[in-house]
């Protein structure tokens, strides 16, 4: 029997906007949007012999999880995980 450990990460990014500089007394345009994109690595692995499995989606939630718990069980039918 295979005992595997699962976590969750998020990675992603931030925009960073910065300030620009004009001379004065002209005002700067510079539109600007925050952008927050994050992606979620669900990873299991066996500290017996090193197997790892993982999969990226774009959420973490109750469905995600379900989908990578599914997931692996497909990949290990013979396996009690």
């Amino acid at each position: 029997m295979r005992v595997m450990f699962q976590d969750e990460a998020r990675f992603g990014r931030i925009s960073n906007p910065k300030a620009c500089w004009v001379p004065w007394p002209m005002r700067p345009n510079a539109p600007m949007q925050m952008v927050r994109e994050y992606v979620y690595a669900f990873g299991a692995v066996s500290p017996k012999d090193g197997l790892h499995d993982s999969l990226v989606l774009p959420y973490a939630d109750t469905e995600a999880m379900s989908l990578f718990l599914k997931e692996i069980g497909k990949r290990y039918p013979s396996e009690y995980i």
